[in-house]
């Protein structure tokens, strides 16, 4: 395979859909990528993906560029499971995809290597009742495991913790529970190693839930950052180092809050985000000059010249 290879029509399947709750974010996401590799001249098969039927994986690909938000699609399984078959893919591999979906183990990672993250906690059915006494709202209360907001509830009295903690736990068995911080809230697209122009999100209610993302149309996506340069920058920075110790490759996208008392906080990393022509990370990169299919070209390319071997940036 030539350093040329993404240069000429290629066979690309596009997997989106899958499992999740993201199920209809995926399916958009897919579409939008499928349509600019047309555009591109590539020959295109779109597929689903559950863990029940893996077959469309067997398709004959020369690429396969991964569009499943959530769980199977970005917690690794599916990106073993292409490892195992030998086939290029855009995107990080097993481990980064584990690492990013797992947000107390991305948060322990940044720890430990000096970046800085809203304080946390993990809650399951075992400490529960240990961990509720300690615990002082306002905290935001997260699955582990989930994408889009899904399943966030904000608690800001001790009524609301106990109540909401519960229900949590139930659900989802395992939740992470975040100390809420004020200021701007902002996320960064990293492309091959660089850090896109940072994106404010101003919603028009008090939490950037799911329907502020999919369904509202009064959520503000602001480029005018009103930071000084050196605050912006360092927002860019603490971004690419978050992406590099989790161990992404290709694109991910990196939210923070900018805390009005402690600066840039990291949130989580998204490393299979939202991929429409309006997602947050496509809007960035048409702020930097790369239209959306070339975009999507250029994430093709970086696949196919690391080739087939697991791991590598």
């Amino acid at each position: 395979m030539t350093n040329h290879a993404a240069d000429r029509p290629m066979r690309v399947t596009v997997l989106r859909g899958g499992p999740s709750e993201e199920r209809e974010v995926s399916l958009a996401s897919g579409a939008a990528v499928a349509d600019a590799c047309r555009r591109i001249g590539h020959l295109v098969t779109e597929a689903d993906a559950t863990p029940e039927d893996t077959s469309a994986l067997d398709t004959p690909a020369d690429v396969v560029f991964p569009v499943i938000h959530g769980t199977f699609g970005e917690d690794g399984e599916l990106q073993a499971l292409l490892e195992k078959r030998g086939v290029p893919f855009v995107g990080s591999d097993s481990r980064a995809s584990a690492l990013g979906m797992n947000k107390a183990e991305a948060k322990r990672i940044w720890r430990k290597q000096g970046l800085p993250t809203a304080p946390w906690v993990c809650v399951n059915a075992e400490n529960l009742k240990q961990e509720i006494g300690e615990l002082k709202p306002p905290v935001a209360i997260k699955p582990v495991a989930q994408g889009s907001s899904v399943g966030v509830l904000l608690a800001d009295t001790r009524q609301q913790l106990v109540e909401y903690l519960d229900q949590s736990v139930r659900r989802w068995q395992r939740v992470l529970v975040e100390q809420r911080l004020t200021g701007k809230e902002v996320t960064v697209g990293i492309l091959a190693e660089e850090a896109l122009p940072i994106v404010q999100i101003r919603a028009a209610v008090e939490f950037y839930d799911y329907q502020a993302k999919y369904a509202r149309t009064d959520t503000d996506y602001l480029f005018d950052i009103d930071v000084p340069e050196h605050v912006y920058r360092n927002i860019q920075e603490i971004a690419l180092r978050a992406f590099r110790a989790i161990g992404c490759r290709d694109y991910a996208r990196v939210d923070l809050i900018v805390d009005d008392r402690l600066g840039p906080q990291l949130l989580e990393v998204n490393t299979i985000p939202g991929f429409t022509d309006h997602s947050l990370l496509p809007k960035a990169a048409g702020r930097a000059g790369i239209a959306f299919d070339a975009l999507v070209a250029r994430l093709l390319s970086l696949a196919v010249r690391r080739g087939t071997g697991k791991g590598g940036r």
